[in-house]
């Protein structure tokens, strides 16, 4: 049997954040072990074969083999774009200054 690892997986919307303490196989990849984690039971919309995910705010791919301690981040896709977000807000401040 091989040594277990733990590790963390977290997810938020803005209206509810979870953080999982996971313990998984050593040796376990981020796809195995957001299955393991049960995080869709959570977020049954997550399709954890496309999620965009990362390590401490590090992207990594699905097959990262994962380290005790590790934390994986599920990312959500961006509602707005943040360049044409700042060139609204820039304009808007220009606006009020003049």
């Amino acid at each position: 049997m091989s040594e277990m690892i733990d590790i963390e997986v977290v997810y938020g919307l803005p209206h509810k954040q979870v953080l999982l303490s996971v313990s998984v196989p050593e040796g376990s990849s981020i796809e195995q072990s957001l299955h393991l984690s049960g995080i869709t039971q959570h977020f049954p919309q997550i399709i954890i074969s496309e999620a965009k995910v990362g390590i401490f705010s590090r992207i990594e791919k699905l097959d990262y083999t994962l380290k005790a301690g590790d934390r994986i981040e599920i990312y959500r896709p961006l509602t707005a774009d943040p360049k044409e977000m700042r060139k609204l807000r820039a304009a808007k401040m220009a606006q009020k200054n003049k």
